[in-house]
């Protein structure tokens, strides 16, 4: 009695079982962060005076690491992540947010490796990870009741 359902049902199944968005012809690299900025924003301007805006953002995950051999639990740790905003909207939307203010933020997510050649103790040494705002941007201060 099901099988004619399970057959017309198998015959029409989309292809892209996982998603009704369109689908894309380039990759990408996406970081959501929800947590509190560190401080106030700070508008920055580039070697070519280009505007921008960065800011720190600390979270803290959830649920605590798994217990030690001897049954105590380290504390979460709180990470703090610097995204720097280029959109002129975003922009002037963050200049009026305050350090505490709780966020949610959805950035481009860039991975640069050290320069071989630079002294392992600045930042050109060290592995750095970009987060920021492209053409479309999403910043939004969050209000919990």
């Amino acid at each position: 009695m099901f099988a004619a359902l399970r057959a017309a049902a198998a015959s029409r199944a989309p292809s892209r079982a996982f998603s009704s968005s369109a689908s894309r012809s380039a990759d990408l690299a996406k970081l959501v962060l929800i947590g509190r900025l560190g401080k106030d924003p700070e508008v920055r301007t580039t070697r070519s005076d280009k505007e921008y805006v960065s800011y720190s953002v600390a979270t803290t995950n959830y649920p605590p690491p798994p217990p030690n051999p001897d049954g105590t639990r380290e504390d979460t740790k709180t990470t703090w992540h610097t995204i720097l905003s280029f959109n002129p909207g975003a922009n002037n939307y963050l200049r009026h947010l305050q350090k505490g203010s709780h966020v949610y933020v959805e950035a481009n997510f860039e991975l640069r490796e050290p320069d071989a050649s630079a002294d392992p103790n600045t930042p050109q040494g060290q592995r750095q990870i970009f987060l920021r705002h492209g053409m479309s941007f999403s910043v939004n201060f969050v209000s919990l009741v």
